[in-house]
């Protein structure tokens, strides 16, 4: 095994096997034989042909040598859902490291069910941090933006101070500081709608590439004869700044950031590493909202009693 992906507990979906208690796969380590069958040169898919969501017995070498070891484990469907999470995760974790973690980092897969609770499920640590940066790259569009925008358009007024606990911003879940947002070819539909949306509200710069550009929502599928199914666009969308040239255009980017493939063959990600970089720059132009001071605060105790009178 040269990595085991970790599992992230919020999303049931995606659950690492390998890293299941019980399992303890650690990298380094060999997998010998699937439910008695030892792997040849194919590797394990074969072994895995019908298992999908059952439990399978691994044989293990251990990376440090000994005796193989056996380990149950229950099987994914698929895998989609935990390499994602994985490459949040990493996004999440490069930010901080770059951004000296005051930077929030928030990804948004598409503008449905699914994206609606991947930006909530983070939310409210992300944007406790000084500055904001909210990735829509590849985000798959749906209609939840107006709410999406909602959120990041809130501005901060006032304060919550509780006793024993930390200052709560008023309105809740606001940005306190910067934001800037990430965009490229591969997000459409909604994922456009929400870029145009905080470029025309002047919400933070656009970095990455001009988005696919596809505005015009479908209605119902029509089967046809031979079983085939067509849509019909039916829903144009006219945009302030913008009009009717979102659609077969897409929004441009403020900074435009290439990936080029020795980009992806590295592992870099220039648009996420300058989307930092402009962060940090307007976090020192343009300090983050902090809660007030409590030497200002007024006493509110209890005014001292009268002298009580003397009985005589």
């Amino acid at each position: 095994m040269t990595r085991v992906l970790p599992g992230e507990t919020s999303d049931p979906r995606a659950r690492s096997p390998l890293a299941a208690p019980g399992a303890q796969v650690r990298e380094g380590d060999t997998l010998l034989a699937i439910d008695g069958r030892p792997l040849d040169g194919a590797g394990p898919g074969p072994l895995l042909v019908g298992a999908a969501s059952k439990p399978v017995e691994l044989t293990i070498g251990p990376a440090r040598g000994g005796e193989a070891r056996h380990a149950v484990v229950v099987t994914l469907s698929e895998e989609r859902r935990l390499r994602y999470q994985d490459w949040v995760a990493g996004r999440r974790q490069r930010v901080r490291e770059l951004g000296a973690a005051r930077i929030g980092y928030l990804h948004i897969p598409d503008m449905m069910s699914v994206g609606w609770a991947d930006f909530h499920r983070d939310l409210h640590t992300e944007m406790e941090r000084d500055a904001l940066i909210v990735d829509l790259r590849s985000n798959g569009g749906g209609h939840a933006s107006q709410l999406v925008i909602e959120k990041l358009a809130r501005r901060v007024i006032g304060w919550n101070v509780p006793r024993g606990r930390r200052p709560l911003s008023y309105p809740f879940d606001a940005p306190r500081g910067p934001v800037v947002a990430l965009a490229d070819e591969f997000a459409g539909s909604d994922g456009d709608i929400v870029t145009a949306a905080i470029k025309t509200l002047g919400l933070g710069p656009v970095v990455g590439t001009r988005t696919w550009g596809g505005v015009i929502g479908i209605d119902g599928w029509h089967e046809l004869v031979d079983g085939t199914r067509i849509t019909v666009p039916r829903y144009p969308f006219w945009l302030e700044g913008y009009g009717w040239t979102v659609e077969n255009h897409g929004v441009d980017p403020d900074v435009e950031v290439v990936v080029s493939p020795d980009d992806h063959a590295a592992g870099r990600d220039p648009q996420l590493e300058t989307a930092i970089r402009i962060a940090v720059e307007a976090l020192a132009a343009r300090p983050t909202v902090t809660p007030p001071g409590a030497s200002d605060r007024p006493s509110k105790r209890r005014p001292p009693l009268p002298p009580r009178r003397s009985q005589g």
